[in-house]
């Protein structure tokens, strides 16, 4: 696979704050590609760094080919959407897009053909000539990605594009994301690791500065997958000595949080899958658990996939998903 962004040795300080150590890592083409971190960790620092909003210290960045140092070469190729992009609230969203294609150096009509078709790609097509003051938020984020989408760029850079949003409109940027990345690599930051999981295929970690965790999201999940599962009742010792000696399975334990144990008619529990063998997958392990269960008088209530990419977030960077 082709990689579109590689970065090599990436180092920035702020005084003595160190932003970015040594980072190194490849996103590939036609990625969905997600970086993660906890606040500080210098994820807006790295995009900042790539559309050169800001020099690095030490290490480079090319995309597509070209040192960002370069960043002119790359105009129409490379595009950010920042989190909180601002636009002007009582002019229409026709002039709005038209005038900043005409900046980069098209013609009227070309520039009109370009806007509206990014207008029609994320539904806003029919409400072109209202003003911004008049959209929802969710309207005003699709908006963004329509601006960071003009003139078809290859990469695109976006910038928690679902932060403040409604699950419904969360939902509608999340679609919108997926179909845009058969015309572009894009990579998302972003502090919703169910978010991250679903969305991208690809994730880099960083911490205080430091690349903790790379590569694709199957990867980093494969060797321990998990999942939830309530239980018509509490497991013996001997029965869960039984279902752990089932291949693939790592290990199986008991949940002790106040909304497991509230149910009175169920018994949760976290099965760990080690996926590590390459004849495994999950299918091939819960299978067997599932029958092993019933064969033990044991009703499987409830099954449902746990949340690996936050499981490893937790580990490689000591913090939790509320506290980012």
């Amino acid at each position: 696979m082709t990689n579109v962004v590689s970065i090599k040795e990436l180092s920035k300080r702020f005084g003595r704050i160190r932003a970015l150590n040594k980072v190194s890592f490849d996103i590939p083409s036609n990625s969905i590609f997600g970086l993660l971190g906890p606040n500080g960790a210098g994820k807006t620092t790295l995009f900042s760094i790539i559309a050169d909003f800001l020099k690095a210290d030490a290490g480079t960045v090319e995309v597509l080919g070209i040192d960002t140092r370069y960043i002119s070469r790359l105009q129409g190729r490379l595009s950010i959407l920042p989190q909180d992009a601002q636009f002007q609230r009582n002019i229409p969203i026709l002039d709005q897009l038209v005038f900043f294609r005409l900046l980069a150096g098209r013609t009227k009509k070309q520039a009109r053909e370009e806007v509206l078709h990014s207008l029609e790609l994320v539904g806003l097509k029919s409400v072109a000539k209202r003003r911004v003051s008049s959209l929802s938020h969710g309207m005003v984020k699709r908006l963004g990605i329509a601006q960071a989408f003009l003139g078809s760029p290859e990469v695109i850079l976006l910038d928690e594009p679902t932060a403040g949003l409604d699950p419904a409109s969360a939902r509608q940027i999340r679609d919108l994301v997926k179909q845009l990345q058969q015309h572009a690599t894009i990579v998302v930051s972003s502090h919703n690791l169910d978010e991250v999981q679903e969305l991208c295929d690809h994730v880099a970690i960083l911490d205080h500065g430091n690349l903790v965790l790379a590569g694709s999201v199957d990867e980093i999940t494969r060797a321990d997958r998990e999942y939830n599962v309530s239980l018509s009742r509490p497991l013996k010792e001997s029965e869960l000595e039984k279902l752990t000696s089932i291949e693939g399975v790592r290990s199986i334990k008991k949940f002790s949080t106040a909304a497991a144990s509230q149910s009175k008619k169920s018994t949760d529990y976290l099965v760990i899958l080690n996926l590590s063998a390459d004849h495994l997958d999950q299918d091939a392990v819960i299978a067997p658990v599932l029958r092993t269960l019933l064969d033990m008088s044991v009703t499987p209530r409830k099954l449902t996939e746990g949340r690996s990419l936050e499981t490893q977030f937790l580990e490689v960077t000591g913090t939790t998903p509320q506290n980012r």
